[in-house]
């Protein structure tokens, strides 16, 4: 008989709230050990107790077959003296000082609850909370670790005696699922509807017919509130825009399930597996045509692409049963545009009063507000638009342990990042910080995510421009606590982000493509064009476009008219009548905007890409006017992506220096002879999009030649558009350069906070090469 021995395993990641005890448990007992499981701070530690040859079918158990939504970071095992114990048992979780354990993000509902939601023989049939283990609300509802049902927002519903059975029968799959409930115990669901209020099932009959009425729903889900109404409904829609104040931006669907979503949006394999993924994001999608005969027109008017999403809770697909269940519905975030989305009942009543008709509401309280994610599919993978829910907040993984840092993102798409070790934590979406209710809730969570991770940060970092409402906030906060604080340019950080994410040697420099609409320069200009030779550390500005004078700021990037007016201005071709960015603006302000360009009156010289296309989605007719970020490259990119394949490049010219200056006066004569010519814009615009992959190929291969370089970084807002991202992957790798594209984090600024954080943490770590401010 095989001598008895006993090893302690210490298990870290994310294997909290994801089956991970019960897992050991019944993989202990079948394997005939003795010893225990338990959580802690740090995560989960085992002892075990065997024969050799059990313990070592344990252990490859634990490495090649954890539960499906454990993330195992580490293993360590340790070797002790045998106690002779048969048995094996769970311990009570444990408070461990200074220990970190992950969180795992919110869940969409599995197959196992939804089959029960469904079923009249089970005892959760049609209970709008149902959960397991391998399901539910996380995130969301933790507000201290260990991850027990005392540290959420469940501790207030105490357990009937058949769930108390369940959470306590480890071979049940809700064996420790910490937000279990039923009807007997659990949160109750109910409408408020013109001074009234339904319950059950009699508020569910309610919510789905008023819908059908068209009304305005406000639909409390897991991260907070949706705003809901027939998306088929033109007079719903619209009316809806109305009251939330969003002009053109589309809204987000929700659909039952894949039949429905074909009947107005295309879809591809790759596309399908995001929708069905266990995050449930929004996916933008190819809109099919004749989806108007299905689809509101105002639901993303003038846009060819459809953000759409899968239920992902338990009420979704109840409210999508019935008579809504081949019904796309609008589900939009529950706020007035830019305002933080409302999560607690109270708020709700009070910031969505004057937009909901009704408030389909209920009593399980959301610690966390986490906006739903948005995300593309190119062929070089997805592209995250916003990274929030079922993401977020799981670490980015770093290549060598740094110290802590703070990093505040920029003011748009806000994201903040907070380190330790090796991990990165990137927070959920915050929103726009010029919106006050938006920054308190950008402190709150970031004081959160301290206590939630245990980290006191050494030092804060933040955008290199001093008007960020960001920087601001930065400044304060460091100097309250004596840190040094540190400031990285904009562009800089992008190419960082992206390193950062694929675990790369960030001392080594690359070739950075960062483009995007704006970004602070380090002589005061709005850059945005960007080719930068980087690392960690430092970088230096290799090429960027030709600087163009922005008349009137913000106005002008409201205004695409007025950027393609500058471009013309600056590349000395005349203001013709014929033109439809000079039609587009009015005579009276197209002499205001001569005289200003003449002399440099309120004009900021711009490198900006993004502005680039803008205005040439202005001289095609596409877009003069933006009511969000974006808007126009958008509309550019929907018409090219029909014939980009057989695109023929513009020229412009490459102006010698350093650093090198991309002119782009004869790209833009160019296409105007196009557009006098009678082109399709179709065709111009796929024309323009070849030029900026061969203006992009064309410096790879230069600086490759001069600096010896082979690896290049795409970041940035502009890489957003799949058809360029596809197209300059394929040239780039075609040239022999290895390309790094984001895959865990988004390109525009949500990312930002990430390549901040690397860029101060190396900082700390070997010795500032820049002062801090």
């Amino acid at each position: 008989m095989s001598a008895r021995l006993r090893w302690r395993y210490r298990v870290r990641g994310v294997v909290q709230g994801v089956g991970f005890r019960p897992f050991v448990f019944n993989l202990a007992r079948e394997l005939g050990l003795g010893g225990h499981v338990g959580n802690d701070s740090a995560g989960v530690f085992i002892e075990v107790e065997g024969t050799p040859e059990a313990l070592q079918r344990f252990e490859d158990a634990l490495h090649h077959h954890p539960p499906p939504l454990a993330r195992i970071e580490a293993i360590t095992r340790e070797t002790l003296t045998p106690l002779d114990e048969h048995a094996f048992r769970i311990l009570e979780s444990r408070i461990a000082p200074n220990e970190l354990t992950l969180v795992s993000p919110d869940l969409a509902i599995c197959d196992d609850c939804l089959r029960e939601l469904f079923d009249p023989r089970d005892r959760r049939y049609r209970y709008p909370f149902i959960n397991c283990t391998q399901c539910g609300p996380r995130f969301t509802i933790i507000t201290a670790l260990p991850y027990d049902r005392p540290n959420t927002t469940m501790a207030g519903f105490a357990m009937c005696a058949r769930c108390a059975a369940e959470y306590h029968d480890p071979a049940d799959r809700r064996f420790h699922a910490q937000p279990i409930a039923c009807a007997d115990c659990g949160p109750r669901l109910w409408l408020e509807h013109e001074g009234g209020r339904l319950e059950g099932e009699d508020a569910l009959s309610q919510a789905q017919r008023l819908l059908l009425e068209g009304a305005i729903l406000a639909v409390k889900g897991i991260g907070g509130f949706h705003l809901a109404c027939d998306a088929r409904n033109e007079a719903a829609v619209q009316r809806l825009r109305v009251r939330k104040a969003r002009a053109e931006k589309p809204f987000a669907l929700m659909a039952r399930d894949l039949d429905v979503v074909r009947t107005f949006a295309h879809l591809t394999d790759d596309e399908v597996d995001v929708l069905r993924s266990r995050e449930r994001p929004i996916v933008l999608l190819r809109r099919r045509e004749g989806a108007r005969d299905v689809l509101a027109e105002s639901v993303a008017p003038r846009n060819a692409w459809i953000g759409v999403m899968l239920p992902y809770s338990p009420l979704h697909y109840l409210l999508l049963d019935g008579p809504l269940r081949d019904v796309p519905l609008v589900m939009t975030s529950g706020n007035l545009s830019e305002a933080p989305i409302a999560k607690d009942n109270d708020e709700a009543r009070q910031r969505l009063a004057g937009i909901a008709d009704a408030w389909l509401m209920h009593n399980r309280p959301i610690h966390v507000r986490c906006d739903d994610s948005v995300v593309r599919r190119a062929r070089a993978g997805a592209i995250l638009i916003r990274r929030s829910r079922g993401y977020a907040p799981l670490p980015i993984a770093l290549p060598r342990p740094l110290p802590s840092v703070l990093a505040v993102g920029g003011d748009l798409k806000n994201t903040f990042c907070l380190t330790r070790e090796t991990n990165a934590f990137l927070s959920q979406h915050i929103g726009d910080l010029e919106d006050l209710d938006t920054l308190g809730v950008f402190e709150s969570t970031v004081a959160h995510f301290m206590r939630l991770f245990n980290v006191q940060p050494a030092a804060v970092v933040c955008d290199l421009h001093p008007g960020y409402h960001a920087t601001r906030w930065a400044r304060q906060w460091a100097a309250a606590r004596q840190l040094p604080l540190f400031a990285v340019q904009h562009h800089h950080a992008h190419v960082l982000a992206c390193l950062a994410e694929h675990k790369r040697d960030l001392e080594a420099p690359v070739i950075g493509f960062s483009f995007d609409g704006t970004g602070y320069g380090t002589d005061g200009a709005i850059w945005g064009g960007e080719v930068l030779i980087a690392n960690a550390r430092a970088f230096e500005r290799a090429a960027h476009l030709r600087y163009v004078p922005l008349p009137g700021g913000d106005a002008a990037v409201r205004r695409p008219y007025r950027v393609a007016l500058a471009h013309l201005w600056a590349a000395q071709i005349p203001w013709e009548e014929d033109l439809p960015a000079v039609r587009a603006c009015q005579p009276e302000e197209r002499r205001i905007l001569a005289q200003q360009l003449a002399r440099e009156v309120n004009c900021v010289p711009t490198s900006s890409m993004g502005r680039l296309f803008d205005a040439v989605a202005s001289l095609l007719d596409l877009c003069h006017r933006t009511t969000y970020e974006g808007q126009a490259a958008l509309q550019l990119e929907s018409v090219a992506s029909c014939c980009l394949a057989e695109a023929q490049p513009y020229p412009f010219n490459v102006k010698e220096g350093k650093p090198l200056q991309v002119d782009v006066a004869p790209l833009l004569r160019a296409v105007i002879a196009d557009w006098r010519a009678g082109v399709a814009s179709a065709h111009v615009a796929a024309r323009f999009h070849a030029t900026v992959v061969a203006l992009m190929r064309a410096l790879a291969r230069r600086l490759r030649e001069a600096r010896r370089l082979n690896t290049v970084v795409l970041s940035g807002g502009v890489f957003q558009n799949a058809i360029l991202l596809d197209a300059a992957v394929a040239r780039l790798r075609a040239d022999g350069f290895e390309v790094l594209v984001h895959q865990h984090v988004p390109p525009n600024d949500a990312g930002l906070a990430l390549g901040q954080a690397v860029f101060a943490a190396y900082q700390l770590a070997g010795g500032a090469a820049e002062a801090p401010l």
